[in-house]
């Protein structure tokens, strides 16, 4: 079995399996990242999400940028990313935020950038003319840096999606998140349909950046529910694939319905190079941008 099933009602919450614990923490590397962030009023997926893996990620220099501030109009069952409500006026939009991200990049030296943002339905374009100023920024001063993207969908406008591609992202990642048959649980105010479009006319709008898309194991999809998806993606024409568990950053947030062995991750990552993939990373701990750089790397070379 590719499962481990998780008993309801523990009061301190499912034990971690084996493959799931991290044990390396670097909380200097941590801090001074963090410190210097907040200096420019900066955050990062990282943190808001509570990713296992930024321990890891720090210590090396690296982090996802996300923009466009640290409050999401949406209210996904699976994210920790602080919630704020359109109709009221607590949303900020800094318009340093580019420059600062760009200033950031820089100072890490890095020769990948990746930026992602919250869903900011607050606004008429979604905020896609503040991302593509970002991408923009970080070309002036990174011009060798390769970058991602990790978009929200911009609730289908595909003039949004137009707009940050026209910016030069190398790679243009959107996430499914889940299969489609929990989407109204996991992602309420999405539509997985939609969330294929956005991916397939960024295939079809800039054919020279890799596409890519992500799921979520453990919310209780069936293994060949997350072959659907896969299938899915690959007629939209999705090139590179990331396939990691679900794990509750809350206890406000959906519960983990079982836990996804190994074995069955390695499964899905050959079916999905079956299918024709550039890349499938897939395992217990991979997000969407973890090693993202790497994950670039080996599907150019496939």
């Amino acid at each position: 079995m590719g499962l481990v099933q998780i008993e309801s009602g523990a009061a301190a919450g499912p034990r971690l399996p084996e493959w799931l614990r991290r044990t390396h923490t670097n909380h200097a590397a941590v801090h001074e990242l963090k410190r210097e962030l907040r200096g420019l009023g900066l955050h990062t997926v990282c943190e808001s999400a509570r990713c296992p893996n930024m321990h890891e990620c720090f210590s090396r220099g690296a982090a996802t940028f996300m923009i466009l501030g640290n409050l999401c109009t949406r209210g996904c069952g699976f994210c920790s990313v602080p919630k704020g409500s359109a109709r009221k006026k607590e949303f900020h939009l800094d318009p340093r935020e580019p420059a600062h991200v760009a200033q950031m990049a820089a100072r890490m030296e890095l020769r990948y950038v990746v930026i992602t943002s919250v869903n900011r339905d607050d606004l008429e374009d979604g905020g896609s003319r503040h991302f593509a100023e970002t991408v923009k920024e970080v070309r002036r001063a990174l011009p060798e840096a390769r970058v991602e993207v990790l978009t929200p969908d911009f609730n289908g406008d595909l003039d949004a999606v137009a707009r940050v591609l026209e910016a030069g992202p190398d790679v243009f990642n959107h996430n499914m998140e889940t299969i489609e048959r929990l989407y109204k649980r996991v992602r309420p105010q999405a539509n997985y349909r939609q969330s294929l479009e956005v991916l397939e006319f960024a295939r079809r709008r800039r054919p020279e950046a890799l596409t890519k898309s992500g799921i979520m194991a453990g919310l209780g999809e069936r293994p060949e529910e997350v072959e659907g998806v896969l299938k899915d993606l690959r007629t939209a024409g999705v090139e590179v694939a990331t396939i990691g568990q679900y794990l509750q950053p809350t206890r406000r947030n959906l519960p983990v319905a079982e836990f996804v062995r190994p074995e069955q991750f390695e499964a899905w990552r050959e079916y999905g190079l079956s299918l024709g993939f550039k890349m499938v990373f897939s395992g217990p701990l991979v997000r969407s941008s973890y090693m993202a750089d790497r994950v670039n790397e080996e599907a150019h070379r496939g």
